[in-house]
């Protein structure tokens, strides 16, 4: 389901939306889709920001881990 709302941007902004995308019909189609967007990638960012702090709250153990793991190899 859609709902209507207004949006206000800057003129310059609406006349490259305009020339590139075309006439205003389709605005709210390319508006939708560049905020889809820009929600999906900040999530990513967020997750991504979440994964890195806790391989680096955990990096000493996952280090020790890795070093004892190596030591298990047969050397050539």
């Amino acid at each position: 389901m859609k709902s209507k709302t207004s949006i206000t941007l800057s003129r310059d902004l609406l006349e490259d939306l305009d020339r590139i995308f075309g006439d205003s019909n389709n605005r709210s189609r390319v508006i939708e889709t560049a905020v889809r967007e820009y929600i999906k990638r900040h999530i990513r960012d967020v997750r991504d920001r979440q994964d890195l702090q806790l391989i680096n709250e955990n990096a000493a153990s996952l280090n020790k881990e890795a070093k004892d793991a190596l030591s298990y190899q047969i050397k050539r």
